[in-house]
């Protein structure tokens, strides 16, 4: 059976994905500070029959990281890395004229170095995954999990760098010669659209996305045997939001359930290296509506 480790794994997106990797069949390496929700999900993703390993703990303590990547190898390896786990830095969000520097250097830490240090960790059983090899490759049509952009060159390409804010389409296409042969293991980072949009109060949290973006871009290059996607997941309702804005009325935004199914599309097509909107992510209704 394949093997991932998912960060921040009690609730949310990671909880999600993870559930939908158990019933897919997928061992599980998870992780969360909180050992009671922790310790529920993993009852809960059991249930589905596959083996899962819950370490309760913190992604910004190396130890924490190195007991995540050995449990791994103790399930046969490694085959997808989710960097899931965010620090936003300040609760509720403050303009960077009050943001604590402290604060910042804590979503530093937990959404840029812990998951570079992760990576450092899992690179050899990535890189001895054979995911990859059973993975369909695409010929002729982009492997975007959203509307594909108009006006894309036709044929097979490499990686691309895609996002979609406020309704618009930016895309940044990598060579086509580029080798991105994608036979090893994936590398999953959750970013934000605070990563390339300028929204007030968000400055903290969303340089620590785009840091984490360029993180992912280079590694692509640097790791041609692996796939590593950035996705932007777009609005969600979840806890994390509610203490970044907890102002804002959140009960009409989707569930992260919705998202899991763009990032099941980018497992199973075996997508290029790059960075993905999620499927139907809805462009932010005003300044505070970032994640």
């Amino acid at each position: 059976m394949p093997v991932a480790i998912i960060t921040g794994a009690s609730k949310g997106l990671g909880r999600a994905l993870a559930r939908a990797l158990a019933a897919r069949g997928w061992d599980l390496v998870v992780d969360a500070r909180s050992t009671g929700p922790l310790q529920e999900a993993a009852r809960e993703l059991r249930g589905a029959g596959g083996r899962v390993v819950a370490h309760v703990g913190d992604v910004a303590d190396g130890g924490h990281r190195a007991a995540l990547v050995a449990a791994a190898a103790e399930l046969g390896g490694l085959d997808l890395l989710v960097n899931n786990a965010s620090a936003l830095g300040a609760e509720p969000l403050v303009r960077l004229a009050e943001h604590p520097l402290d604060g910042l250097r804590r979503a530093l830490e937990v959404n840029v170095v812990a998951p570079l240090a992760l990576i450092q960790l899992a690179l050899p059983l990535l890189r001895n995954s054979t995911y990859g090899s059973y993975l369909s490759s695409y010929e002729g049509e982009a492997p975007y999990i959203g509307e594909a952009p108009s006006g894309r060159p036709g044929g097979a390409i490499g990686a691309y760098e895609a996002h979609t804010t406020c309704g618009n389409s930016h895309n940044s296409y990598l060579s086509d010669s580029t080798p991105y042969a994608g036979t090893g293991g994936a590398v999953l980072c959750l970013s934000s659209d605070a990563a390339v949009e300028a929204y007030p109060t968000w400055g903290g949290y969303g340089a620590s996305k785009a840091a984490l973006d360029q993180l992912s871009a280079v590694l692509a290059v640097e790791e041609p045997g692996l796939r590593v996607w950035c996705v932007d997941p777009g609005d969600m309702r979840t806890d994390l939001y509610a203490a970044a804005v907890p102002d804002d009325d959140a009960s009409g935004r989707p569930l992260p359930g919705t998202v899991v199914p763009a990032l099941l599309r980018l497992l199973d097509r075996g997508a290029p290296s790059g960075r993905y909107p999620a499927a139907g992510a809805a462009a932010p209704a005003d300044t505070g509506s970032a994640r």
